[in-house]
């Protein structure tokens, strides 16, 4: 288990005793599972929506929580929950495009350049835009996120064999696409992705 990871089991626990009422335990779920769903959807949609559909997510979540019956582990239910958010975002998006503007577009960008680890981030993602969207979303869910593939598997709804089809060739995918980058950045510290 990742360092600071909370395990399933209590999380699960937590989202129990949140579905009785106990709102510490409700901010103890959330405060567990946020940034996992953040950083999910900031990879399978894109990281300027993520904290909105987070907070859509945890909407969604808290409203149907009395549902929850137990039957899979909490963190695998409230990815479903994200992975259907992002689906009904993109729905929206292309249904109405809409354009941002910011006003003073280069301090944003000079902002956001400084943080550490911004390139990775950034090359990570270009990579994994070049994916298409299941494959992307397997490979998130598995790769990044640390989900076994049984779990991704309920997150995405379809089988494990799917799940272990889509990252394997998302793998094969972005191993291509590191070795073939037209632009002649230096990749080698994405290698260990595959």
């Amino acid at each position: 288990m990742p360092p600071g990871r909370v395990d399933d089991a209590a999380i699960t626990r937590l989202a129990m005793a949140a579905k009785a009422g106990d709102k510490e335990a409700a901010t103890e779920f959330i405060r567990a599972t946020q940034h996992g769903v953040y950083r999910f959807l900031a990879y399978v949609v894109n990281a300027r929506e993520a904290e909105d559909l987070t907070q859509e997510t945890f909407l969604r979540a808290m409203g149907s929580l009395r549902r929850f019956a137990g039957r899979s582990a909490a963190r695998t239910w409230l990815m479903a929950i994200a992975r259907r958010v992002a689906v009904d975002h993109v729905r929206s998006v292309v249904r109405r495009p809409r354009a941002a503007v910011v006003a003073d577009w280069q301090s944003s960008v000079d902002s956001v350049a400084v943080e550490s680890g911004f390139d990775e981030t950034v090359a990570l993602t270009q990579l994994l835009d070049t994916l298409p969207a299941d494959r992307r979303e397997a490979f998130v869910a598995t790769q990044v996120l640390g989900l076994s593939y049984a779990e991704a598997a309920d997150v995405c709804d379809c089988p494990v064999g799917t799940i272990r089809s889509r990252v394997a060739r998302a793998r094969a995918d972005l191993a291509a696409a590191m070795t073939a980058d037209p632009d002649g950045h230096d990749r080698r510290h994405l290698r260990a992705i595959g």
